[in-house]
C-alpha cells in the first residue's frame, strides 16, 4: 500500500526468490505464500496485481485468486538464454494475444556483468519488435558491481538505469523504491514531452 501511495500502478507478487542459486519451492507451498496475499491485495486495492512465477500450476491458481497477470521469467519455456522472437511465437501457439505481451529484456537472469549492461544500454532494439518493454533492474548485482555497493545502496544506481529505461520508452520499469523513481521517470518523461 506504501508503493501504491508512491506512485506504483502494478503490483507484483512473488513466493520463490528468482535468484541465481535460489532454493526451488513445491507448487503448493508456492500458492499458499502467494494466493492469500493476492486476495487481500485484491480487497485492499484496485491497482493491477501482476503474480511474479513460471509454474503453470501456480500461474493458474494466482488467476483464480485474483491475478491480473503474470510475470514469467523463463518465457513459458525453461531456457533462459531462448531467442525473444521464439518467445512471442510461444506466446502466440499458446493463444496469447499481442495486447497481452510485455517484453523484459531479463538483466539478471544468466547473464553476465557485461551482458547485462549491454541489455541496458540496447533497450531500443527490443522496441523494434513492436510490444511493451519493461525493465527490471532494481538492486540488481549489475548496480552492485559497478558501484562496489551492497544490495541496501544502490538507489542511485537503480534510479539511473530508470532513466535509461524512460528515455529509452520503456513503459514500466520494476522497483522496490518506488517514490524515488516514480519522481526520477517523470521528471525524465517531463524533460522529453517538453
Amino acid at each position: 500500500l506504501e508503493m501504491i501511495g508512491g506512485g506504483a500502478e502494478i503490483i507484483d507478487v512473488g513466493g520463490e526468490s528468482t535468484r541465481p542459486g535460489h532454493t526451488v519451492i513445491s507448487d503448493e507451498e508456492e500458492i499458499e505464500r502467494v494466493c492469500p496475499v493476492i486476495e487481500l491485495l485484491k480487497r485492499e486495492t484496485d491497482v493491477p496485481i501482476s503474480l511474479d512465477t513460471y509454474k503453470s500450476k501456480v500461474a493458474s491458481a494466482g488467476i483464480s485468486s485474483g491475478a491480473d497477470m503474470i510475470n514469467d521469467i523463463w518465457g513459458l519455456k525453461n531456457d533462459m538464454l531462448a531467442d525473444m522472437r521464439e518467445t512471442i511465437e510461444t506466446a502466440k501457439i499458446a493463444g496469447i494475444a499481442d495486447d497481452r505481451i510485455i517484453l523484459d529484456p531479463g538483466v539478471g537472469f544468466g547473464k553476465s556483468y557485461e551482458q547485462n549492461l549491454q541489455a541496458i544500454k540496447h533497450l531500443n532494439r527490443l522496441d523494434l519488435l513492436g510490444y511493451p518493454i519493461l525493465l527490471g533492474t532494481s538492486r540488481k548485482s549489475v548496480i552492485g558491481l559497478t558501484l562496489d555497493l551492497p544490495v541496501g545502496e544502490r538507489t542511485e544506481g537503480t534510479l539511473a538505469t530508470s532513466v535509461i529505461a524512460a528515455i529509452n520508452r520503456c513503459m514500466f520499469v520494476r522497483v522496490h523504491d518506488v517514490k524515488e523513481n516514480y519522481r526520477a521517470v517523470r521528471m525524465t518523461e517531463a524533460v522529453i514531452n517538453a
